[in-house]
Parts: structure tokens; C-alpha cells; sequence
């Protein structure tokens, strides 16, 4: 039985050098290659290994162990397609209640990298370039996709003509295609009064009325709610075809266990790297202070070890809204350039793993970027416990799967 990462040494293409989306079609055969999903992929993955290797090695395949955190689930619930993928925060919760991805997407060459490692394929590329007669049908359709504004002109057909050349049109048009039985997407908090209301208003009316979707209330839920201590809030939507006679709906409740930071901080010292310097520190002090002055609250905050974290961001001070206090670091010499010393109050910044345990990904999953990458990848990503909580009430409601609580 050959292993993935045997596989993928033998091909030796590095993902991050890809012009094409070969890889794309030949890791989701692989992962699809004992079921009928396959003969979406297998032509255009065979002739990706035929030009890489001079033959096809395709049959040699049907026996794999995929050597990866996250394998393929051995006994499938549903199926669904991952959108919008980022680094797979959907695709962890839904394959934790028995989903079998079928197909993912995801634009950014670093979060592909970070898919890959984890899951062992390669998602396609742009969405906008992708024949969605190339997608499998699925079962669930699950995206967190950007907030774009639509334009509502014209003659107003219906949502080719209200958001075309929107990502969200992207979606819309596959569930059209492809009519999942329920989808389920999420977006920023802002969606809600995102151009005066408008935006949520029109993706409503195109999931109700031009796709005929039973579509109930969105829901604001915030991932302290469910297991992490991150005051993170995010609209959750959710829709059911008709034709399954599904008119009711119940987010999920908050559960009871409460967390704090200490729960995910990290078991031993850190770097030195992740410590302010005095110079930084003394910017930070500053900056807080003309807000406050002018009558904002913005500005670095310091996270105690029993409080909540706040929403982890990226770009701008994204970083230092989460200051920590650890006192275990012993060698104060600097690793990076930095202006001053290290502090010796043992203020640092959190580290990636605790931003990912912020997210409910599993210690488990693999970081092989960059910091700087790291953080960009878990703060645009979905919180896995909310997303798995909400995912549990509408595989009942489609396969009627009755599952445990956690």
C-alpha cells in the first residue's frame, strides 16, 4: 500500500510553483478514486501524471493511505464541497461528523500549501475560472465567502442579473447547477449592515426566491459560545431544497463549559520573538492613548490568563489586540531586530498554535509557513467548533443522523 507522501515524491511538483490546476485534479482522484466522483477528475489527472512521469500511474493508486492529519473519513455520512476553503476549517468539522469532500476551491497559494499538508489535496484554483459543470453533485455546499456590495440594476432577472461578477454569484449559480440539498454559509458580522442592509437583503432573495431554497433567519454566533475563548462573531446561513419538506430550523445552543485563555495557551516557553520590545511597547502605549483621548477604544489590550480573547484579525495591529503576560522566558536576548530591549513585564504576543486553538483547530494540524502567513491564514478562517455545532443540526435535518454531544 503506497502512502501520500510517496506519492506526492514521486510527482515532486511543488504546489506554490503550479501554473495549472494538475495536482488539483490528480489529489481529489486520489481521494475519490474508489467511488463515482473519480470520473470528474480521472482524465485530467491521468493526463497531468502521463506528462509529468511519461505513464500513467493511476491503477497503482486504489490502495492509498493517505499519511496526512486528516484523512478521508472510512465511513461517509454526506458528502460536500468546501469553497472558499482558506485552510480547511469547514473540511474539519465536517468530515469530524462523517462528511466526504468532494470538491474544494481556495485562491491563495499559501493556504493551498497548508491545505495540502493537512489533508493531502491540493484545492482548485479561482473559483470564477472553474466550469461549475465540473463540480460533483453533493450534498451539503459549505463557504465562507468575501462580502462584496451587488449592484442592483436593471431588469432585475433574478440573480444573473443582480450579482454577476459578485463571488457570492459564484455560489449561487452552483447551487443552481448542482442542487445540493443544504448549503451553509458564513461571513463577517458586518454582512448584516454591509451597503445599508442591502447585500444580506439580495443574497436572501436569490437563496429564497430565485433558487427556491427554504432559507431560515441568519444568525449571529459567536465562537465563545462553543468551546474557544474568542469573543468571535459570525453570520451563519443555512438553507434546505425544498423538495425535502424541511420548514424548520434551530441554531445550535450555547453550550454550558466556558473557556479562557489558559485553556489554549501554550504549554511551554516560547520564543523570544513572540515578546514586545521595549520600543514597540512604548509605540503600543501611545497609540492607545490618542484613541482614548479622542474617545475611541482602539488600541493593544492585555488578556488575562481567565479572560476571553478578543477576535483574532489580520492586517494593521491584528496582533497586538491579544496581549498575554507570560513570565517564563529566561534569556532576554533579542533573536529578531528590534528597537530597544525585551520587555521584562513578560508581555508578548500570542504565538500561531494559540491562534489556531483560538479557531478549534486541533493540535494536530500542521503550520509549515511563515508567522506572518500563519497568522493571516487562522485569522481569515472559520471557528471549527460553531461551524461543526451548526453542521450536526442540518445533517440531522438531511440524513437524520442523530449525534452525540461533545
Amino acid at each position: 500500500m503506497k502512502k501520500y507522501s510517496e506519492i506526492r515524491a514521486e510527482i515532486n511538483s511543488d504546489v506554490l510553483k503550479e501554473t495549472d490546476e494538475g495536482l488539483a485534479y490528480f489529489t481529489h482522484y486520489l481521494h475519490n478514486n474508489k467511488n463515482g466522483i473519480s470520473r470528474y477528475y480521472e482524465k485530467n489527472a491521468i493526463k497531468y501524471i502521463q506528462n509529468k512521469t511519461g505513464k500513467n500511474l493511476l491503477p497503482g493508486y486504489k490502495n492509498l493511505k493517505f499519511d496526512v492529519p486528516f484523512p478521508p473519513v472510512k465511513k461517509t455520512k454526506f458528502t460536500f464541497i468546501d469553497l472558499f476553503a482558506g485552510i480547511g476549517g469547514f473540511r474539519i468539522a465536517m468530515q469530524n461528523l462523517g462528511g466526504k469532500c468532494v470538491f474544494s476551491s481556495e485562491i491563495d497559494k499559501y493556504s493551498k500549501k497548508t491545505y495540502e499538508i493537512n489533508f493531502g489535496e491540493v484545492p482548485f484554483g479561482d473559483i470564477i475560472k472553474i466550469n461549475k459543470n465540473y463540480i460533483p453533485e453533493h450534498d451539503i455546499l459549505c463557504a465562507g465567502f468575501p462580502c462584496q456590495a451587488f449592484s442592483i440594476a436593471g431588469k432585475r432577472k433574478g440573480f444573473k442579473d443582480e450579482t454577476r461578477g459578485t463571488l457570492f454569484f459564484e455560489i449561487a449559480e452552483i447551487i443552481e447547477k448542482k442542487q445540493p440539498k443544504a448549503f451553509f454559509l458564513e461571513n463577517v458580522k458586518g454582512l448584516t449592515n454591509h451597503d445599508k442592509g442591502k447585500t444580506l437583503k439580495t443574497i436572501l432573495k436569490v437563496l429564497r426566491e430565485d433558487l427556491e431554497y427554504f432559507v431560515p433567519d441568519p444568525k449571529i454566533i459567536n465562537a465563545k459560545n462553543f468551546g474557544v475563548p474568542q469573543n468571535r462573531e459570525r453570520i451563519f446561513i443555512t438553507g434546505f431544497r425544498k423538495d425535502l419538506k424541511i420548514n424548520d430550523f434551530k441554531y445550535p445552543e450555547p453550550i454550558k463549559r466556558k473557556t479562557e485563555f489558559a485553556d489554549i495557551k501554550e504549554e511551554n516557553p516560547v520564543s523570544a520573538k513572540y515578546y514586545l520590545s521595549t520600543g514597540l511597547l512604548e509605540t503600543l502605549k501611545k497609540h492607545k492613548q490618542r484613541h482614548t483621548n479622542k474617545g475611541n477604544g482602539f488600541g493593544y489590550e492585555i488578556i488575562k490568563d481567565d479572560q476571553c480573547a478578543n477576535a483574532i484579525v489580520t492586517g494593521g495591529m491584528g496582533r497586538e489586540r491579544n496581549i498575554v503576560t507570560d513570565c517564563r522566558l529566561t534569556d532576554f536576548t533579542p533573536v529578531t531586530k528590534i528597537k530597544g530591549e525585551i520587555n521584562k513585564n513578560g508581555l508578548r504576543r500570542m504565538t500561531p498554535r494559540e491562534w489556531a486553538r483560538l479557531q478549534g483547530f486541533p493540535d494536530k494540524f500542521k503550520i509549515n509557513v511563515s508567522d506572518a502567513q500563519a497568522y493571516k491564514q487562522f485569522g481569515n478562517s472559520v471557528a471549527v467548533p460553531a461551524i461543526q455545532a451548526t453542521a450536526k443540526i442540518i445533517i440531522n435535518k438531511i440524513t437524520k443522523t442523530k449525534f452525540k454531544e461533545q
